[in-house]
């Protein structure tokens, strides 16, 4: 178990559809090992979610959860640690909602993205049980955000307005105060 390197935008596994984990697979030493991977990369770039492709691994495995002390996002909500596999999405709402994301593989930049407001995530676990979750808001956001790196879209990809795409320090210093 370790810290992986995370790829960056431009490496040609951010751009695929992930393969799905078989049933034998998802149980497996070699998924736990990386889920355990991903979570120590997760935690030492303090970032709420992180995805397989991420690392460089093209199958649908992600992690999301917002800790209690993200220095990254220290206004969000805490969230239990969700192991996704092999997702589906269905949108619930389809109002669009916007929030300044930012990414492991998209290093220093922040954009303004809209996504649906309510989403359902059906999923399996590492225990390979079917599990569901309806989600709103910013935890709505974070779960298509990340699980758009298991069909090769990143958040860059979503951006409307290029003006909305800006370098984190000056988003923290022109636009996060707005945000307050």
């Amino acid at each position: 178990m370790a810290v992986k390197k995370v790829i960056r935008m431009g490496h040609p596994v951010l751009r695929q559809t992930a393969a799905p984990l078989t049933d034998e697979e998802i149980g497996s030493p070699e998924t736990k090992e990386l889920v355990q991977d991903l979570l120590d990369t997760m935690a030492a770039e303090d970032g709420i979610g992180i995805a397989a492709p991420q690392i460089g691994i093209s199958k649908q495995v992600a992690l999301v959860g917002v800790p209690e002390d993200s220095e990254r996002y220290p206004d969000a909500e805490e969230t239990p640690l969700y192991v996704v596999i092999n997702p589906k999405i269905k949108f619930l709402d389809e109002t669009p909602q916007g929030f300044w994301e930012g990414c492991l593989s998209v290093p220093g930049l922040r954009g303004y993205v809209e996504r649906p407001r309510k989403i359902q995530v059906d999923f399996k676990n590492l225990e390979g049980e079917e599990q569901t979750l309806v989600l709103e808001d910013f935890d709505a956001t974070v779960f298509q955000h990340e699980l758009d790196h298991l069909f090769g879209v990143l958040y860059v990809d979503r951006i409307k307005d290029s003006k909305q795409l800006m370098y984190t320090e000056e988003f923290v210093e022109f636009y996060a105060k707005e945000e307050e």
